[in-house]
């Protein structure tokens, strides 16, 4: 058995970047892989900034969109695991690529990617817990065939 991932689209500008459930589904399917997960079951919604507000706001009091939530689960279907919801914002996503010269496909990757990660326990919320995820997430998009999500930032503070 693999991990099924499902993915909906519930906004329609998704459609403007190519291949963008793929895209997803790979980075989704590597972030299981790498984290050792062999079975079970997520959930990803491509979402627009106007819903991920209202998630973000009903869930972290953040009246505000953001590009990537993830939604844990330690649900069983079936006697199959179900790790949880990832849900993904169009516009913020594209707007952050665009601002740091970055490809959309990659740092859509590394948002889905760094959302299912949440599912599987992996935080950054200290510097530790942060690092270990990055590298993660860094090995990751390297299988995919990107780069280090973080090299510009890690030169910037060099």
């Amino acid at each position: 058995m693999s991990v099924a991932i499902e993915i909906s689209v519930a906004c329609e500008d998704w459609h403007r970047i190519l291949g963008a459930e793929l895209i997803v589904h790979r980075a989704a399917a590597a972030a299981f892989a790498e984290a050792g997960v062999r079975e079970g079951e997520a959930s990803i919604l491509l979402a627009d900034d106007g819903r991920m507000r209202e998630l973000n706001r009903n869930f972290r009091g953040k009246d505000q969109p953001t590009n990537v939530l993830s939604f844990p689960s330690n649900e069983e279907h079936n006697g199959v695991r179900f790790f949880g919801d990832v849900v993904l914002a169009f516009e913020t996503i594209v707007r952050e690529a665009a601002e740091e010269g970055k490809r959309v496909d990659a740092h859509l990757s590394h948002l889905a990617a760094h959302g299912v990660l949440h599912l599987l326990g992996f935080d950054h919320g200290n510097d530790r817990d942060a690092e270990a995820m990055e590298a993660k997430e860094t090995k990751i998009l390297a299988r995919l065939g990107f780069p280090d999500p973080y090299a510009a930032h890690a030169e910037a503070e060099a």
